[in-house]
This record gives structure tokens, C-alpha cells and sequence, in this order.
């Protein structure tokens, strides 16, 4: 009788399951299409789920459309190093909130918190200004430095306007403005207060220090919240649209988002799906993989969550 009760369970489970995997699929099949294939080119429904042909080459034909191994490189740097960012500023941002005693840290903390509830619509006009003048302020500060260089990581700027060190269309602003997370501040903060204070005194009369004690001790405890606010970090800025459209002029200096919008009036059947499924595929293939590699770090963090008491 329970093994029947359990394999009910596990039907709409499955069905869920199923749910899930229908817009992969479609995907899938839609990327091996002929050009032109859509729903009203189709005589009928299964036409349109199996095509007449299977068309591999249509990964290949991305890279014709767009710069895509450019804008493979820019996405990769950009959410690589944004990621690194979000993760070590949280990580000392939650350490100074949880093992740290001051003045006014918890109502610093919540003022930090409040953040969370101001919508990131608000905070992008603030944010595009201030990257607009920052090159000026940078230069009455560092005069030195040439801040309206023309060459950056390799890319040739022909306009002295575009392509600065920081500022406007620049991988700047693309990184930092964005790597700060009051959410990975919060997560990582109430992890590390699950982490039990003796080991931090007993760190410390073996002479330990604080940093000591945060990157030897308190870090490695935290690896499944670590790997976990890895994932939604590279997550959230790898699918990033409206903040590098707005800060971005050239094609250079594109992302993987900005790419797919290539793929609309193209040619002489509109919207190129196949295309552009296509290249949502590779796109989605670096996801995949970094889910797969922090899996392990999920089940870790879920199993510590279960067995406290």
C-alpha cells in the first residue's frame, strides 16, 4: 500500500518533470529547423514539431549573424568577474555584519537591507550618470592615468568618446556597478551566524586575526552558500539585458543578450527562430554546466540545513 501512495506521488512529479523539459524541446527543435520555419509556415502541427530536414549547420550559421565568439568572451568576462565581485564583497560585507561587533551594525544592516525593496528601474538612471561622469572625475583625481585610452583588452576605438577605461561603454560598467549584492549580503550573513562563535575564539588564542579566522575557518564552512550565491550571481548577470544595452554603444563590447536581438527582420522571413534558438542553446550551455558542477554544494547545503537542531 505505501509503495502504490509513493508512486502516485511520483506521477504528477513527472508530469511536472515533463512540464519543464516541453520548452527545451521545443528548443531544440526549432534551432535544427530550415530557415523560415514557424507555425504559420507549417501545414500542420506535426510538421511544425518535426521538421523536413535537420539543419546542424545552424549553430555554425550563428556565428555568420553575429560576432558570437565576441560576444561569448564578453559574456564569460563580464559574468565571471562580476560573480568573483558579488561573491567577496558579500562574503566580507556578511562577515563584518555576523562575527563583528561595532556601533550601529544592525541598524546598518537594515538600512543595507532596504535596499533590496527599491526597484532596479530607480536606481539605473542614478547609476548611468554617474558612470557618464566618472572619467572626468577620475582624471581631475588621477591625471596621469589616461582615462579616454582607445585601446581596451585589445579592442581599437576609432572614437576618443567611446571606449574609456571607466565610464560609458566600457567593461566598467558593465562589472562594477553591479557587484555589490545586498541579498548575497543577507544569505551569506545568516549562514554564517548558523557558525558556532567557539571556533572563532579558539582561533583566536592561537594568535588567529580576522582575517585569518574569515578566509581559513569561516569560508570553507560556507561553500554550499558560497557556491549557491555563485549560481544566481553568473545566473542573473549572464542573462543581463537592459543594464548592458543602456551602457553599451558598440558592438565590441556586446553581450550574448544583446546578440539575440540580431536575429530580428532578418532576411526575408522576419524573425530568423531557428537562428536564434540556435544560439539561445549555446547560450544556455555554460548554465548547464555551472549547475552541474555546484550541485554537490546544493545537496551539502541542504543537508546541513536539515540536521540543525
Amino acid at each position: 500500500m505505501r509503495r502504490q501512495s509513493s508512486s502516485l506521488w511520483h506521477l504528477p512529479l513527472i508530469l511536472i518533470g515533463i512540464t519543464m523539459l516541453l520548452p527545451l524541446a521545443f528548443m531544440f527543435v526549432t534551432a535544427l529547423a530550415e530557415p523560415g520555419h514557424s507555425m504559420s509556415a507549417a501545414s500542420s502541427f506535426v510538421d511544425f514539431i518535426v521538421p523536413r530536414a535537420w539543419r546542424w549547420d545552424n549553430f555554425a550559421a550563428v556565428g555568420r549573424v553575429i560576432p558570437f565568439a565576441r560576444f561569448y568572451i564578453n559574456s564569460l568576462l563580464v559574468s565571471g568577474l562580476t560573480t568573483v565581485g558579488v561573491v567577496f564583497t558579500s562574503a566580507c560585507a556578511a562577515y563584518a555584519f555576523s562575527r563583528l561587533e561595532w556601533r550601529g551594525r544592525d541598524a546598518v544592516f537594515t538600512a543595507y537591507l532596504a535596499t533590496m525593496m527599491v526597484p532596479a528601474a530607480v536606481t539605473m538612471l542614478p547609476n548611468f550618470i554617474a558612470m557618464k561622469i566618472l572619467p572626468d572625475l577620475l582624471a581631475q583625481v588621477l591625471p596621469w592615468i589616461d582615462w579616454q585610452a582607445q585601446r581596451v583588452l585589445g579592442v581599437t576605438v576609432q572614437d576618443p568618446a567611446v571606449g574609456r577605461l571607466a565610464g560609458i561603454d566600457s567593461y566598467f560598467a558593465l562589472i562594477v556597478p553591479v557587484m555589490f549584492s545586498a541579498y548575497g549580503t543577507f544569505m551569506l550573513r545568516q549562514f554564517f551566524l548558523s557558525i558556532p562563535r567557539d571556533i572563532d575564539e579558539a582561533a583566536e588564542i592561537d594568535g588567529a586575526g580576522h582575517w585569518m579566522i574569515f578566509s581559513r575557518i569561516i569560508l570553507p564552512l560556507a561553500l554550499p552558500a558560497l557556491a549557491t550565491l555563485t549560481v544566481f550571481s553568473f545566473l542573473g548577470t549572464w542573462g543581463s539585458f537592459i543594464w548592458p544595452l543602456i551602457v553599451t554603444n558598440r558592438t565590441e563590447l556586446g553581450t550574448l543578450p544583446l546578440g539575440l536581438l540580431a536575429f530580428q527582420n532578418t532576411g526575408n522571413y522576419g524573425t530568423d527562430w531557428p537562428l536564434m534558438m540556435a544560439a539561445a542553446l549555446l547560450i544556455l550551455l555554460p548554465i548547464v554546466i555551472l549547475f552541474l558542477l555546484g550541485q554537490r554544494f546544493f545537496v551539502a547545503g541542504a543537508r546541513t540545513g536539515a540536521i540543525k537542531g
